[in-house]
């Protein structure tokens, strides 16, 4: 995905309240902008690292600039803006860029489900085979901890994300193809394991459901000047 505006950088003062941070532009100027992101962001939200913004080019907005990296460590970029990981996993959906999820041909979003929705559906538009379907959950993965290379989700307790995984068993345990997705968005992440330290409860629920059939894949994030792309897979550590 590229960004349709130029990013500008700056360095992060503090984030606060969830959905605000507070920046230092390069002119020594401050200014308050969106956090698009609701969870813990352990890890890469420390004061003094770079950081990137997007301009919604709408001043009458409350708050024109949205936070969208961070150099973790100074070095690392991740993106912080959780929207991003479903609009990268689609985009590469639709490329067929996803070798274990490319025989399909039509991508659908959000489908519904018994108890909800879950982010995508593939199938072969004139397919009469109902259990040939898809069902795919995106998760964004930005937990890097202090061994090099090691990932982990999630980085706060999320019962929605163990609402996510009954779903997935759900389905597959009807007949369909279920599959968690790790949209890795940290370049220093090489692998990605599930976060016990954190949330125990959901470490044992995804070795639960893989071990009956729901399948987990990783796929990392490559990051250029003003773009990003899901680029490789990693492995995924139970």
């Amino acid at each position: 995905m590229n960004y349709q505006q130029p990013l500008i950088q700056g360095t992060l003062i503090k984030r606060y309240k969830r959905f605000l941070a507070d920046i230092r532009l390069p002119d020594g100027s401050e200014i308050t902008v969106h956090c698009p992101n609701t969870g813990s962001m352990k890890n890469c939200a420390e004061p003094g690292w770079p950081v990137w913004l997007s301009d919604s080019q709408n001043p009458k907005r409350k708050y024109q600039f949205s936070w969208e990296w961070v150099a973790v460590q100074g070095q690392y970029k991740a993106c912080i803006n959780t929207a991003r990981a479903n609009q990268l996993v689609a985009e590469a959906l639709e490329q067929g860029a996803i070798a274990e999820l490319s025989d399909h041909s039509h991508v659908q979003k959000e489908p519904k489900v018994e108890d909800g929705r879950l982010d995508f559906l593939l199938h072969h538009e004139h397919d009469l085979n109902e259990t040939s379907k898809t069902y795919v959950e995106v998760k964004s993965v930005t937990l890097m901890g202090e061994q090099p290379g090691a990932g982990s989700f999630p980085d706060a307790v999320t019962e929605r994300g163990l609402k996510h995984l009954k779903r997935l068993l759900a389905l597959h345990q009807q007949g369909y193809r279920a599959v968690l997705l790790f949209c890795v968005a940290h370049e220093g992440i090489e692998q990605v394991a599930p976060a016990d330290n954190i949330d125990p409860k959901y470490g044992a629920a995804l070795r639960e459901v893989v071990a009956q059939g729901v399948e987990v894949l990783a796929y990392r994030v490559e990051f250029g000047e003003q773009q990003m792309v899901l680029a490789r897979r990693v492995p995924v550590v139970l």
